[in-house]
């Protein structure tokens, strides 16, 4: 596997997940510069957004991929989310998606389960192997 590059807020729900992946990851702060990668990377990232879905990727996650060398080495996407916003659910995901031509891979609630767990490791593993 390669890396994954994962944003999370201070409720931890997305850390926590990519934690329980087990997978070499790199995260992006909040604050601070971006880090500038040099190598394909899966992005892991929650969704916050209003009812109308503005605002559902988080601006750090904006600004990491505002860099060309970042958005260039972008080769999936798994979003987080609560269903509890219905069509707003893992949003960030297809936003990502779209804007950068890229699957989204899978789509997790909250802090994810352990099916959600094994069902993205089983992904990446296949994802990489296809991509290498």
């Amino acid at each position: 596997m390669s890396l994954v590059v994962y944003y999370s807020s201070a409720t931890g729900n997305t850390h926590s997940f990519v934690d329980r992946l087990g997978v070499r990851a790199l995260r992006i702060e909040s604050k601070g510069e971006s880090p500038i990668l040099d190598e394909p990377y899966i992005l892991v990232i929650p969704t916050y957004s209003d009812n109308e879905g503005r605002d559902a990727v988080p601006k750090a996650v904006v600004h990491f991929l505002n860099y060309p060398e970042n958005r260039a080495l972008i080769r999936a996407v798994i979003a987080g989310g609560n269903r509890n916003f219905g069509a707003m659910y893992a949003l960030s995901g297809s936003v990502i998606a779209q804007k950068c031509q890229v699957p989204c891979l899978y789509c997790f609630e909250l802090r994810g389960t352990d099916d959600d767990v094994y069902h993205v490791r089983r992904r990446l593993n296949i994802f990489w192997k296809q991509k290498c």
